[in-house]
C-alpha cells in the first residue's frame, strides 16, 4: 500500500556567534526541505526528515545538512530542529534548536528559533539567533506544502 505524507520548505535566517571568540555576529541562513513520507507515522512519532543547505559566514558556507524535525506544536508545544553538517574546517557539527510554542506569543514563538551548535564531543561552539520572516518567507513556505508519496 502506498503511504501518503507531506513535504515543505522553510527558510530561517539571522546571525550566529562563536563561543569564546571576540567576533561580531555573522550571517546564518538555513534553507530546509522537510519530508514526512508517512503522515500516519508522523502523527505518532512527530518526526520529519530535514535536508537542505546551511550558510554560516566563515564557519559552514553552503554546506548540506541532514537531520530531523520534531513537529509537535499542539501536543507538546515544541518544534525542535536537530541536524548535522560539516564545517569549512572539515569537522562535523550538530545544530539543536527549539521553538517553544506559547499561546501568549503565538506568532513570536512560531517565528523565532534559538539554536546551539555543538562539536561531536558535545562542546558548544556557537549560538544562532534565527527567524522565519513573515514578509519574505511566508508565501514561499505556504506554496511549498504538498503531498509526498512513499512506496
Amino acid at each position: 500500500m502506498k503511504k501518503i505524507g507531506f513535504e515543505f520548505q522553510e527558510t530561517l535566517s539571522g546571525t550566529f556567534e562563536r563561543v569564546g571568540k571576540n567576533e561580531p555576529p555573522r550571517p546564518f541562513r538555513l534553507e530546509a526541505h522537510m519530508v514526512a513520507s508517512d503522515a500516519v507515522r508522523t502523527l505518532h512519532d512527530k518526526r520529519v526528515a530535514i535536508t537542505g543547505t546551511l550558510d554560516a559566514e566563515g564557519f559552514a558556507e553552503d554546506v548540506p545538512v541532514e537531520g530531523n524535525l520534531e513537529l509537535a506544536p499542539v501536543s507538546r508545544r515544541v518544534i525542535r530542529y536537530e541536524f548535522c553538517f560539516v564545517g569549512n574546517d572539515g569537522i562535523p557539527y550538530r545544530f539543536v534548536g527549539q521553538k517553544d510554542i506559547r499561546l501568549s506569543d503565538l506568532l513570536g514563538s512560531l517565528t523565532k528559533l534559538e539554536g546551539i551548535i555543538h562539536d561531536m564531543d558535545g562542546r558548544e561552539v556557537a549560538r544562532a539567533h534565527l527567524a522565519f520572516h513573515l514578509g519574505s518567507d511566508l508565501i514561499p513556505f505556504l506554496l511549498s506544502i504538498r503531498p509526498a508519496h512513499a512506496n
